[in-house]
């Protein structure tokens, strides 16, 4: 049997964004799904991903997870077997996007975290069609469902992410870089880049897909995880 199979949820997200992919995955490969507690640093969300999990593995991670995935990298490449990174983005908060939100953060504080959410996780992030509002409501709810507590410290993780692309620069392991074709928050070109950055990675652009590619598009998702699980990674993908 492969390695272990760890998945690192996004911004204000769980596990239920990797539903469809845990159902397919799991009986091949042993998953390790961690939470990432308290913690309101990627330098400190990665920590508690790695007390608990195997000692060598093969590890995804979307959005701010794929941020979380890149810090593991960083302190523990010897434990990392292969790298995923999804919709996410490897450069430190500018400036502009930090101020912005230090905005959203003050009107959570003040009770307005639905407001907020609705400019966090648009509905417009998503790729457009019937399930497009369903998509954007369930990731909505979810952030709903951890909790103000949780938006601010993850709030908190990304305005003080570190810059990984030496990290990146350094990564030896098989490597996939997966974007939605029509995500509005960490854009397709940003992934081209990434992807330049990794000496092995290939890159994936799921067509039909937006922020959420793993619920919007997930048998594509899921065949593309399972190739590069299996070596053989698609230099492109077209959902």
């Amino acid at each position: 049997m492969s390695d272990p199979l760890v998945l690192l949820p996004g911004f204000v997200a769980d596990v239920r964004v990797w539903g469809a992919q845990i159902e397919a995955l799991s009986a091949d490969h042993p998953l390790y799904l961690p939470r990432y507690g308290a913690a309101a640093s990627i330098e400190a969300m990665a920590e508690a991903a790695l007390q608990g999990a195997p000692d060598r593995f093969a590890l995804a991670g979307h959005g701010m997870g794929g941020m979380v995935a890149a810090e593991i990298q960083r302190r523990a490449p010897e434990r990392v077997s292969r790298l995923a990174l999804l919709c996410t983005n490897c450069l430190a908060e500018t400036p502009p996007g930090a101020a912005q939100r230090d905005l959203r953060i003050a009107r959570a504080k003040a009770g307005r975290l639905n407001d907020v959410l609705a400019e966090e996780l648009p509905d417009e992030c998503f790729a457009a069609g019937e399930y497009r509002v369903m998509i954007g409501e369930f990731a909505r709810q979810m952030a709903k469902d951890l909790g103000a507590e949780t938006y601010l410290r993850h709030a908190a993780a990304l305005q003080r992410r570190p810059d990984q692309q030496r990290t990146l620069r350094g990564v030896k392991v098989p490597t996939l870089v997966l974007c939605g074709a029509a995500d509005t928050l960490y854009l397709p070109r940003r992934h081209e880049f990434m992807a330049g950055l990794v000496p092995r990675a290939r890159l994936v652009v799921v067509e039909g897909a937006g922020h959420l590619p793993m619920v919007e598009r997930p048998d594509t998702v899921t065949e593309a995880l399972k190739s590069w699980l299996s070596d053989g990674v698609p230099s492109r993908l077209l959902g």
